[in-house]
């Protein structure tokens, strides 16, 4: 039998294809890694509710990484334990104030699977949250009473930049953030230190698995930590040329199949 490896799939961009969706071929062929004994789990920045039907999908039964690391826990096995590393709420407030000044678009506030809203926005909500509605929406600063998990800002296009060298300068030691890609180009501000290659780290711990036996797939920013951890960090070729700069190998796009592809021939599958 193979020695058995840890297979991290980011989401966005890297399993799912443009709409949204698993492609057969990429069904199959991690339902066949999974048969020959490898472990499948999901790294991504998403909510656990907003990642929880590709999980199904795929009929896992492993740990999960979520909101990039900051949530990590097994679904279906509570001996693993739920590791939760939210922002400090004076912190989360104090980012909040600073986006309020730069009259930002919208402003969602994450706490583990509730979230809150600053504004009510229908395709915001749709685009983001599976449909679902927010805990409250309104004055964020009155209304939010949890250390969050996370704070996802979506600023108007031309203030990204100087809004996150603001933050930057006001935060950097107990925020980090990233940005994901047009045409949204939301921020999201984790609590410093929080990334994928923190939860995948804990996970391959858990199974027992070493480094050099870890395959990570990505292709945005969100994904370089966890790409320079893995033994085999892996770019999608629609990813970003820093993350392919960094990763060991680059694979066929999101909508070529490029995870069943580089699996295959990796794994003898």
């Amino acid at each position: 039998m193979p020695q058995r490896h840890l297979i991290a799939l980011d989401l966005d961009g890297t399993l799912l294809t443009d709409n949204k969706t698993i492609s057969m071929k990429t069904k199959q062929t991690i339902q066949k890694a999974r048969e020959a004994g490898h472990i499948v789990v999901i790294s991504t920045g998403r909510p656990y509710r907003a990642s929880i039907q590709y999980y199904q999908e795929l009929q896992l039964d492993t740990a999960i990484v979520n909101f990039n690391g900051a949530f990590v826990h097994h679904p279906k096995d509570s001996s693993f334990g739920t590791y939760h590393h939210p922002l400090e709420l004076s912190t989360a407030r104090q980012v909040i104030e600073t986006c309020e000044a730069f009259d930002v678009s919208n402003i969602m506030v994450e706490v583990i699977d509730d979230y809150y809203l600053r504004y009510y926005d229908e395709l915001f909500i749709q685009t983001f949250t599976e449909g679902q509605g927010p805990v409250e929406h309104g004055n964020l600063l009155k209304k939010l009473r949890d250390d969050p998990t996370c704070v996802l800002i979506h600023p108007k296009d031309d203030h990204v930049s100087d809004l996150r060298s603001l933050l930057d300068g006001a935060h950097a030691e107990v925020i980090d953030q990233r940005t994901w890609g047009a045409p949204w180009n939301v921020i999201e501000i984790v609590k410093a230190g929080m990334n994928k290659a923190v939860g995948l780290k804990r996970i391959a711990d858990y199974y027992q698995v070493p480094k050099e036996r870890i395959i990570a797939f990505g292709d945005e920013d969100n994904d370089f930590e966890m790409i320079e951890y893995a033994g085999k960090g892996v770019a999608m070729a629609n990813a970003i040329d820093p993350l392919k700069a960094l990763a060991n190998d680059i694979t066929l796009s999101n909508e070529d199949d490029g995870i069943a592809v580089y699996l295959e021939e990796a794994l003898n599958l």
